[in-house]
Order: C-alpha cells, then sequence, then structure tokens
C-alpha cells in the first residue's frame, strides 16, 4: 500500500486530507511540527510527503532542506498560503518535488499527487541480478548461477518486496502487511524466521549477510 506522510499543524486540514487520501486506498500517517516530520521520515519508508509551510518547531522550509541533505528521494509537495512567486521558488530549490497554494482543490490534490507517485515509482523489473542469482519476477523464481533455488512462496514474496524497495528500511509490521496480509496478524517473530530461513539459501555467510541487512529494533532492508 502506499504511504503518505502528512505534514501539518492545522488538526481540520491534517484530518480532511487523511480522510480524503484515505478513501483513494492510500495508508496516511500525519505529523504535527517540523521536528516530527524529519524523524518519522527518517525511521518509516513513505512514498510522498505532504509538506505544509508553517509549522511548530521547524518550518516547512526547513524539513524540505534537511530531508534532501540527508539523501532523502521521497517526493515532497508543498503546501503554502503564501501567494508569493519566490516562496515557490525556494521551496523548490530546496527539493520539493511540486506545490499547492491554500486554499487548495481536493480534486487538484489527488491529481499532483498521483503525478507524483507515478514519477517517483520504480520501474518494473522482469529480472534482477545480483551476485550470482537472478530474482525472475515473472515466473517467481530464484535462480543461482542458472540452478532453481528452492524458495516457499513466502520467501519469495518477501525477497521480492524488499528488492522492489531496495535500500529501504521496512518495519516487521511493513513486511507483515505486504507479504501476509492487511488485517492477517502473526507475530513479528514470523518475519524473523522467515529472514533466518532466506538468509541460509541466499547469503554465502548468513551470520554476516551482506544483502538482507537487519537495523537492530526496526526492520530489514536489502542492498546488493
Amino acid at each position: 500500500m502506499t504511504r503518505i506522510l502528512i505534514v501539518e499543524d492545522d488538526d481540520n486540514i491534517a484530518l480532511g486530507l487523511q480522510y480524503d487520501l484515505k478513501l483513494e486506498g492510500y495508508s496516511v500517517e500525519v505529523a504535527a511540527d517540523g521536528d516530527k516530520a524529519c524523524r518519522r521520515a527518517r525511521e518509516a519508508p513513505f512514498d510522498l510527503i505532504v509538506l505544509d509551510i508553517m509549522l511548530p518547531r521547524k518550518d516547512g522550509f526547513a524539513v524540505c532542506r534537511e530531508l534532501r541533505r540527508a539523501g532523502m528521494k521521497t517526493p515532497i509537495l508543498i503546501l503554502t498560503a503564501k501567494t508569493a512567486e519566490a516562496e515557490k521558488v525556494l521551496g523548490l530549490e530546496l527539493g520539493a518535488d511540486d506545490y499547492v497554494t491554500k486554499p487548495f482543490s481536493p480534486l487538484e490534490l489527488r491529481a499532483r499527487i498521483k503525478a507524483l507517485l507515478r514519477r517517483g515509482a520504480p520501474e518494473p523489473l522482469d529480472v534482477y541480478v545480483f551476485d550470482e542469482f537472478e530474482v525472475d519476477f515473472d515466473r517467481c523464481e530464484v535462480r543461482r548461477s542458472g540452478e532453481h533455488v528452492d524458495l516457499t512462496p513466502t520467501e519469495f514474496k518477501l525477497l521480492a518486496t524488499l528488492i522492489r524497495r531496495k535500500g529501504r528500511l521496512f518495519t516487521r509490521e511493513q513486511l507483515l502487511d505486504a507479504v501476509w496480509g492487511v488485517g492477517n496478524y502473526p507475530t513479528d517473530r514470523v518475519v524473523d524466521n522467515h529472514m533466518m530461513n532466506l538468509r541460509r539459501k541466499i547469503e554465502r555467510k548468513p551470520s554476516a549477510p551482506r544483502h538482507l541487512i537487519s537495523a537492530r529494533g526496526l526492520g530489514y532492508r536489502f542492498e546488493d
């Protein structure tokens, strides 16, 4: 599910955006100040950030600057009540991808969000290659030096989920939703057990993995 972070300190606007975007099928989280926005953007993978400019603690320009300096490439759509051309230009120069001026039409906002998501979406993969492995997404199989690697369907889904968002950290809860499905509630330990099995089949040294990387207390990511 596409994840959107809304950074907005006006409760009415934030709740309205959250409700509207959830109806569109997005998973939505709200941060009410700039400090929390920077923290959450670093902690969890989002597909898009909708960022207000006038925020407590740290304004939207500072948030945008900090995230871009940290190397984050998540699309950012800024919301501003300012009509001065210089304010819009500043936001774009700091790394924002687009802007909408308040008051805005929900229809226009949804259209701009969809356009940014299409622009930032990863290219669809048919076969992904790393080391001596080939991951064939069409056939749902993995080959090592041309030989079939026996993965369970769940192991393949887990590997494919991580590869398609290479470099992005997934929490265990996010992997449960992506692989087992929203509404299924196996324990976090299930993710760890499947990851251990997957490492035995993929990693040259499972105790010191190069590709299936864990971040202590947070989750997992894939690196090639």
